[in-house]
């Protein structure tokens, strides 16, 4: 009888292992703190809430939750991840620490929040001087995205409700400055809501567009170059009016609901006013046109406001809604970009879907449940999920070329985070080595991030 071989190895597996380190990849984030200059900032914008002889530094601690969270964790406990490998993320404090900052921070409300964001603010516009033309605003121009999320609560949290999915839990509305197809995303607005906070209130669309702007360089913070861009719940009269109003001159292009008059008159719209969309690549999109509305159809609008539809043969298998027209699926939205063709700027408004990307990143990295009971406990939660966001987009920026610069978290964390080492003791030197057999990538990205200069 042959003895049976299994399609994998077997190794003996013991406990007592020295000198062996796990999350070994995590050094890409530490060292992306450390050269971004986000340790101090953030050290420095905690210090009104460091007690007098703490043995641990506030701002070390919220980094450690962010970074627990930017490998996979969910919760504040799972800090203990790097609290198992001082070597490399060095002295972490205590669970029952780092839960009596979250109050601490939690109880000061918006002082604490401005800090953070204040921190946050002045390192990323360190970040994309250091990335030069890989930043996000390399072309003279900036996009905002902004979009809801809904947040499943599995227990009775506060402020928790019924959402319009009909699911429970919360709504926040988050701000993504978008990429491009050569990188990722990065948060800077969050705006914590009730589950049963409206899609298209405007007040809420402001505020989060105030957060993302003071998150700016101070040049894109007011003017033409910084782009909103929202689906259709950002279509309301107010918004649309404070974001055109004048002195602040910002670019927007906003989704827009077909109304009963929008949907007459693109009924009269004549055949030779439709022009082929296009794609990404340049090619004309199959089956999909756009045109521009004009006429008493503005009435009410800011002016120079722009309305284009689009008309599109729906996918097989979908299903036409009462707004479409001559089996054709309708959609529309607004700008005020003069000057560039209709295909082009629907083709813009298009990749707003790119968002639907980092949602997905966020729900991946911390947000798929707030962990804590209280809404001012989970809005400092929000802001560590931004923080780890920040660095899952900046690490990448930084260090990371070609293909591996649109990874998601998920696969930063298979193929790099999850490496494992070796620390080794020399002299007075520590070297932590990496297996021969991983990926190159890890010690690419650190040479890379070697080269940057330090900060200050």
């Amino acid at each position: 009888m042959k003895k049976r071989i299994g399609s994998y190895p077997r190794a003996r597996v013991e406990g007592g292992g020295r000198a062996v380190v796990s999350q070994a990849g995590g050094v890409l984030l530490v060292e992306t703190v450390r050269k971004v200059g986000l340790d101090t900032a953030m050290s420095a914008a905690l210090t009104p809430w460091r007690r007098a002889r703490a043995v641990h530094d506030p701002g070390k601690v919220l980094l450690d939750v962010a970074l627990a969270v930017a490998l996979g964790g969910d919760c504040l406990a799972d800090v203990a991840v790097l609290r198992a490998e001082p070597a490399v993320f060095g002295p972490v404090a205590s669970d029952p620490t780092v839960s009596r900052l979250v109050d601490t921070l939690a109880a000061s409300g918006e002082k604490a929040l401005r800090a953070v964001r204040a921190a946050r603010a002045e390192v990323r516009s360190h970040v994309w001087r250091l990335a030069d033309r890989k930043a996000p605003d390399a072309g003279g121009t900036v996009t905002v995205d902004l979009d809801g999320v809904l947040v499943i609560a599995h227990s009775d949290k506060e402020d928790a409700a019924p959402t319009w999915k009909r699911t429970y839990g919360h709504h926040p509305l988050m701000g993504f400055v978008d990429h491009g197809s050569g990188g990722t995303g990065e948060p800077v607005a969050a705006l914590l809501r009730p589950g049963n906070a409206g899609s298209n209130t405007a007040t809420d669309h402001i505020t989060v567009t105030q957060l993302a702007l003071a998150h700016m360089p101070k040049e894109y913070r007011r003017g033409r170059q910084t782009l909103i861009r929202t689906e259709s719940a950002g279509g309301t009269h107010d918004f649309v009016a404070w974001l055109a109003q004048r002195g602040r001159w910002l670019s927007y292009s906003v989704g827009m609901v077909i109304t009963e008059a929008i949907h007459q008159h693109v009924l009269k719209v004549p055949a030779s006013a439709w022009t082929p969309a296009v794609e990404a690549c340049g090619e004309i999109r199959d089956g999909a046109w756009v045109a521009e509305l004009t006429g008493d159809v503005l009435g009410g609008w800011p002016q120079g406001m722009r309305l284009i539809v689009r008309k599109e043969r729906p996918h097989p298998g979908a299903q036409l809604r009462l707004t479409d027209a001559d089996g054709m699926r309708l959609t529309c939205f607004a700008t005020n970009t003069p000057g560039r063709p209709i295909a082009a700027l629907e083709l813009r408004h298009r990749l707003r879907a790119r968002a639907e990307d980092r949602i997905r990143a966020a729900r991946a990295t911390g947000l798929r449940n707030l962990p804590l009971h209280r809404t001012a406990q989970n809005r400092i939660w929000l802001e560590i999920v931004q923080i780890a966001l920040d660095l899952l987009a900046w690490m990448p920026m930084l260090a990371l070329t070609g293909k591996a610069r649109c990874w998601e978290p998920r696969r930063l964390r298979l193929r790099l985070f999850t490496a494992a080492g070796q620390l080794v003791t020399t002299g007075r030197r520590r070297i932590l080595r990496l297996a021969r057999h991983w990926p190159g990538h890890i010690t690419a990205a650190l040479d890379r991030l070697t080269q940057l200069p330090d900060p200050g």
